[in-house]
């Protein structure tokens, strides 16, 4: 034990590498959170306005099969035969299968594969910058609900306050411990980011009469504040603006796309909250040493 303790703190690399395959394995669970959380709301929102509106007695509601994380076990989306447990180890299992369903041969999704290899690269970025200790466990937990919200974003513009809120606390719980900042940044860093941007939302309505964003992204970045503290607001703020602008401009430009059409902005706020986790620290000495302060 003592042997395998010394080569996590004595070798970045290995420890890296051994992040890196349990990124490859939470990713995995990742495209099951990404693809079923969203339902699983559906299905609740539906239940409660049926209940609300007494549409149906509780002796004819028609019984739903279960359906969470767990239940029904993985299955081909397009013949629903479930998927045999060699049959879903990450990465490997597509490439042997070769993209396609061992029983109907109709082609799997690219993006499991890849959301699987970006989070298995990121959490190794992660665990080679923090190293060895609990904050990298901590950042690791941060990336992973990350990639969750900023996948479920882009595929259905929402922000699910039950990855957001537990993420949120958690922040708040860690800054008792100084991990990453102290209690007083923290705590001031949730109610900023989330006035912040609750602010920019009403002004623009009140401008334009349209919604520029959502709730959820006043709540996703009073969670970088929980994290980082009110300091690195800002930052992130900056980088999240600078990158949603070059995007969306790619996006129009280059593909074409309808400029009417709403871009999620929870995807860059991550993105910039990302960055900022790792490197806001040399960002904003970078800042403050190019405008002379």
């Amino acid at each position: 034990m003592t042997q395998q303790l010394n080569m996590l703190l004595n070798m970045p690399y290995f420890f890296s590498a051994l992040a890196g395959v349990i990124g490859l394995l939470v990713g995995s669970f990742l495209n099951v959170v990404i693809h079923r959380l969203p339902i699983m709301m559906q299905r609740n929102w539906r239940r409660e306005c049926t209940e609300y509106l007494q549409l149906e007695s509780a002796d004819t509601q028609t019984r739903e099969e279960p359906f969470n994380l767990v239940f029904p076990l993985s299955q081909c989306p397009a013949c629903h035969i479930p998927i045999k447990p060699y049959q879903n180890i990450p990465v490997i299992s597509y490439l042997f299968l070769k993209g396609r369903c061992a029983s109907c041969d109709k082609p799997i999704s690219l993006r499991y594969p890849v959301i699987e290899i970006f989070t298995a690269i990121t959490t190794a970025i992660v665990a080679w910058h923090f190293g060895y200790t609990p904050q990298a466990v901590f950042a690791m937990v941060l990336t992973w609900s990350l990639i969750a919200l900023s996948v479920i974003d882009i595929d259905h513009m929402l922000l699910p306050d039950s990855i957001t809120l537990p993420v949120l606390w958690l922040g708040i719980g860690l800054s008792l411990f100084n991990f990453f900042t102290d209690t007083n940044s923290s705590i001031i860093g949730a109610i900023a980011g989330y006035l912040t941007l609750w602010l920019i939302y009403h002004l623009f309505k009140l401008a334009t009469g349209k919604e520029g964003m959502g709730y959820g992204d006043f709540k996703l970045l009073a969670l970088f504040g929980a994290w980082l503290g009110w300091q690195y607001l800002p930052v992130i703020i900056l980088l999240s603006s600078l990158v949603g602008a070059v995007i969306g401009l790619t996006l129009i430009i280059v593909v074409k796309r309808d400029h009417t059409v709403p871009i999620p902005f929870g995807p860059y706020l991550a993105m910039a909250g990302w960055i900022t986790l790792l490197w806001g620290h040399d960002i904003n000495r970078f800042y403050l040493t190019t405008v002379g302060l």
